[in-house]
């Protein structure tokens, strides 16, 4: 599967040479991007009209980060050599036959002049010894000394924005009020870097691993397929320099991966938990996660020696997208996987059900399966809208060969192409769901903070207060309406309260913070003017 992202960065050395020239010129803070602001001056020397150059920064900043990197600069460049040679800038470029390889720079007008400039200037910088190296702005924000006030024209980047809003406003709410002990732990610099996500759930022997190994046209290390339950670990399958399976302890604490989180759920898990790696151009671009099989009966449950559904509820929250897969001979949903399509809740825009294996049955059986299934979901999701289910068998045969029936073919190729173009999309939303997941994770921490300082405000001055913080435990149902209405909040918003009971069971109430309104007018703050303004500051520059 090709998935669609800036023209092929392909040219010469000797043209690789002229843009990192252009790039160094353009670049004005020296941070290998180009900005907006950057991108409008330099790409002015080109002559082209507002709305052809519109079209060639929709098209190289296709993830919407905001700025361009070297790599999306060449992009551009190409973009505009096109544009100028009469060619219609649309995204058909990505795919077609123009030979990105000995394609010409574009003509930039005065350019030469401002490179000669540029040098001269430099020349009598290094001769007078005035040069300084500029420390990144970004370096000092997750060190807890950094307490210089950080502006909004210092940022590069939705990702870099979200980065300083978290880190001034957010985090500062979730430690005081314990909110990575009861929902999730502190985010990292590498949560917000992290490629897109996406997690196959399923029982076991549904095609999980065969899935991924269809959309990458390739094995990956210490992929298993069979009829029993092969995969008996989390897998996650990312881009890497060369093909290596990472044990799981030694990812959990590597820094530049986003899996620091998953410590908290101790060594017997992260025994049986790895990152498999491998150069692949599909995962420069998306991270899989492939789940041991859900099994069924009380005693396989117990029989894990880790919190399967508090692990596939963590995945889920950096997920962005989740596949439960199905088999036509494996329709009964067990208790295990009721479970965990439970734990789901709240990121139900995620999921996307397969009906894997099809071309096992006959059209008629396929027609008694699908609604079978249908009628399995409906009673485990609880929602009144019909989830979509799609209709496919992603093995290593082709639709062609892997089904006789005509009317069979054609479905499964349409099904296969709707579910692929989900996938296709996934890097350029990436950003969007970037933004959609903090969001909703400040307004979580703002209703815990609301819970517990009101907790706090039951308990007694002065004597009785284990019992007193017993019967909130209790009545946590109770107390949760109070909130709600107190702080007229939306009952959807709040936090599970078996869970919450569970965690709030071994704290002392008493010895939590009081509310405390300039932290929560922070956050207000954060959602209703710094976020909007970040996504208006780092759209399109020409639109």
């Amino acid at each position: 599967m090709e998935i669609a992202s800036t023209p092929i960065c392909s040219c010469s050395k000797e043209n690789q040479k002229i843009y990192q020239e252009w790039f160094n010129y353009a670049d004005a803070d020296g941070d290998g991007r180009i900005t907006g602001s950057d991108a409008t001056k330099f790409f002015a020397l080109s002559n082209l009209s507002r709305q052809e150059l519109k079209q060639v920064w929709a098209i190289a900043d296709a993830k919407r980060q905001g700025y361009l990197g070297f790599r999306e600069f060449i992009s551009a460049m190409q973009l505009i050599s096109l544009a100028q040679a009469g060619q219609s800038i649309t995204n058909d470029l990505l795919t077609s036959d123009v030979d990105f390889e000995n394609l010409q720079p574009p003509a930039m007008e005065g350019l030469d002049v401002l490179l000669a400039k540029k040098k001269h200037k430099q020349k009598e910088i290094d001769v007078n010894g005035t040069s300084q190296v500029q420390p990144s702005t970004s370096a000092g924000w997750f060190s807890s000394k950094s307490s210089k006030k950080i502006t909004l024209s210092s940022i590069t980047s939705i990702t870099d924005g979200l980065k300083r809003l978290y880190i001034k406003k957010l985090k500062p709410l979730e430690v005081a009020y314990r909110f990575n002990d009861f929902a999730s732990p502190l985010l990292a610099n590498s949560d917000f870097d992290a490629k897109p996500m996406v997690m196959l759930l399923g029982q076991y022997s549904t095609g999980k691993t065969t899935f991924i190994k269809h959309l990458l046209q390739s094995s990956y290390p210490g992929a298993h397929i069979g009829p029993e339950p092969t995969t008996d670990r989390f897998v996650v399958v990312m881009s890497g320099p060369d093909e290596r399976s990472i044990p799981g302890n030694t990812v959990a604490v590597q820094a530049d991966m986003p899996f620091s989180g998953l410590t908290s759920f101790g060594t017997a898990f992260l025994s049986k938990f790895e990152c498999s790696q491998m150069p692949h151009p599909l995962l420069d671009h998306i991270t899989f996660v492939d789940t041991p099989g859900v099994l069924s009966g009380e005693k396989q449950r117990t029989q894990r020696a880790y919190d399967f559904t508090g692990i596939t509820s963590w995945f889920a929250a950096k997920c962005d997208l989740i596949l439960l897969l199905f088999d036509p001979h494996k329709l009964d949903i067990s208790d295990e996987f009721r479970r965990v399509i439970s734990s789901l809740r709240g990121h139900d825009d995620k999921i996307r059900v397969v009906l894997n294996k099809a071309d096992q049955v006959d059209t008629q059986q396929l027609m008694r399966v699908y609604g079978a299934l249908m009628w399995s979901l409906g009673k485990v999701l609880n929602t009144p809208e019909v989830m979509r289910v799609y209709i496919g068998s992603f093995n290593d045969k082709p639709v062609n060969e892997a089904v006789t029936d005509p009317i069979g073919k054609e479905l499964f190729e349409r099904e296969q192409e709707d579910l692929l173009a989900g996938l296709k999309d996934i890097p350029k939303k990436a950003c969007d769901r970037r933004i959609n997941e903090f969001v909703k994770r400040a307004r979580a921490a703002k209703i815990h903070a609301y819970i517990i300082s009101h907790l706090k405000k039951e308990m007694p001055a002065m004597m009785g207060k284990a019992k007193a913080q017993q019967k909130l435990i209790n009545n946590l149902e109770d107390e949760f309406g109070k909130v709600q209405r107190e702080f007229h909040l939306p009952q959807g918003d709040f936090p599970n309260v078996e869970h919450f009971r569970e965690v709030l069971g071994g704290y002392n109430i008493d010895k939590f913070e009081r509310l405390k309104p300039k932290m929560i007018q922070a956050v207000d703050d954060m959602l209703g003017y710094d976020i909007p303004d970040l996504l208006k500051n780092f759209k399109n520059p020409y639109d």
